[in-house]
């Protein structure tokens, strides 16, 4: 049997992605880190702490199931991000600043 047919190697291909997230110590928010394959949570968290945290640069860590994240499709980018021109309250430009405060 090759090395590429043996059980463990296709049950590792059978093993959900996870997408990591990381708290560095000085941060409040966690930052994607990047994606590993792991049977379930528990192991993808330490999976996750071998290979994104290796010099102690965290103190949190979450790991997501790839297939429960839901993505907005690229070609909405216009109606999703642009401003919406109905909406002048968003955009105060009509208010005029005080002569104290007109550096901003």
């Amino acid at each position: 049997m090759s090395a590429a047919n043996t059980p463990q190697t296709s049950e590792r291909s059978e093993w959900p992605l996870w997408e990591v997230f990381v708290r560095p110590k000085a941060g409040l928010d966690h930052k994607h880190c990047g994606s590993l394959h792991a049977p379930d949570a528990q192991l993808a968290v330490q999976m996750a702490r071998e290979v994104y945290t290796r010099r102690q640069e965290g103190c949190s860590i979450w790991v997501v199931p790839s297939a429960q994240i839901t993505a907005s499709d690229p070609s909405d980018k216009d109606m999703l991000f642009e401003p919406a021109d109905d909406k002048v309250y968003r955009h105060p430009t009509f208010y005029e600043l005080p002569e104290a405060v007109n550096h901003m």
